[in-house]
């Protein structure tokens, strides 16, 4: 194939015809003009567009000449994967409408009727040639151009796992935690929601995008706890009503700096609006005893409920300064006790599947 921008350039043309003297005829009324290849059958023709590709700019096909089946070289020509970009233009009898069109359905670009005229030749092949040429080069740039999205995604993406995990290390930093805590509760989440993934009620909400996007996003659900002081998380006695305050404070607080993260995007981010309902919603329980605004059963984000979960699952079997670590079978068991008022019971029963699962991230993201 030609350089598809420059049209100044002389064209090459795949004449096909098994009629010698009109073969003849065609290269003698074309080659002043066109670079000239000729096929004296549809099997000598797909093998000639096949080894010069990307040399040929236009087929011409003859239909109506005998001992060849122009419809069936047309055909061959087009479901060939090599030979299909290139444009056919067809010579026709007039009174054979019926073969044009059958011609045109198996994805011939124009026809031209006997008699020829040179000028109209010449033009609808080039016309035809431009289109061809047109149509290749915009699908280059359409290529290119969704490899340069594909390219730019990919650099967000990793912009953004850079980000979320910066807030996850702030979050740790805030709050004293030492070692793994939060990569351990990501892969909690992910593992419980590939549990649930299959679940009538709930498998619409946990496709693998989706589960991707609760990983990520939970590295934001308790970031509101930068703002609690040290000494009231470290605290070994039990808190004073003011102090249970402070640390009921930390959704609320937790949900504004997402939507302040929210607010600096264009368009709404699936993310955040996921480590939204997680950090607002992490604290309600399934019987609407929780806070902060007292949500029971469904009305309660699936984010949050998974999160829910997983967060007392955690702390359950993380030493604090008021007790040492449950094991992990205790830890399960208060989780069970609470099934159908803490936590849906759906997904207490799916926790209590993966057991196993859950001990083998505990001791690869120790604290």
């Amino acid at each position: 194939m030609n350089n598809p921008l420059d049209y100044t350039q002389k064209r090459t043309v795949l004449i096909v015809n098994s009629a010698s003297d009109a073969l003849v005829a065609l290269n003698d009324l074309l080659k002043p003009h066109v670079d000239i290849k000729l096929a004296t059958s549809a099997e000598k023709a797909l093998l000639a567009a096949r080894y010069d590709a990307n040399a040929i700019d236009l087929i011409l096909i003859d239909i109506s000449a005998p001992e060849m089946d122009g419809l069936d070289c047309c055909r061959q020509l087009k479901q060939d994967g090599t030979t299909q970009h290139l444009p056919i233009l067809l010579i026709a009898d007039a009174a054979a409408p019926a073969d044009i069109d059958a011609s045109l359905r198996h994805g011939a670009a124009d026809y031209l009727a006997r008699p020829l005229h040179l000028p109209l030749l010449l033009a609808r092949i080039e016309t035809l040639v431009e289109l061809s040429h047109a149509r290749i080069f915009l699908h280059s740039q359409d290529e290119y151009l969704k490899h340069l999205v594909k390219e730019r995604t990919r650099d967000l993406v990793a912009m953004q796992d850079a980000t979320l995990r910066a807030m996850a290390a702030l979050t740790q930093l805030g709050t004293g935690q030492q070692g793994a805590p939060l990569q351990r509760r990501q892969h909690y989440l992910a593992a419980l929601a590939w549990q649930l993934h299959e679940h009538p009620r709930l498998a619409a909400e946990l496709g693998e995008e989706k589960i991707e996007l609760l990983f990520k996003a939970m590295a934001l659900y308790d970031i509101g706890m930068i703002g609690v002081p040290a000494q009231i998380l470290n605290k070994p006695e039990t808190l004073s009503a003011s102090e249970m305050s402070e640390i009921h404070q930390h959704v609320a607080r937790g949900r504004e700096l997402i939507l302040a993260m929210a607010r600096q995007v264009d368009t709404p981010s699936p993310l955040l609006l996921s480590a939204e309902d997680m950090a607002w919603g992490h604290h309600e329980r399934w019987d609407g005893s929780g806070y902060p605004q007292g949500l029971a059963g469904e009305a309660i984000p699936l984010p949050a409920r998974l999160v829910a979960i997983v967060d007392v699952y955690d702390a359950l079997t993380s030493d604090r300064p008021w007790r040492p670590a449950h094991t992990h079978e205790a830890a399960r068991e208060i989780i069970g006790s609470l099934r159908g008022s803490g936590f849906d019971p759906d997904i207490v029963d799916a926790l209590l599947g993966i057991g196993d699962k859950l001990e083998q991230i505990a001791k690869h993201y120790p604290d």
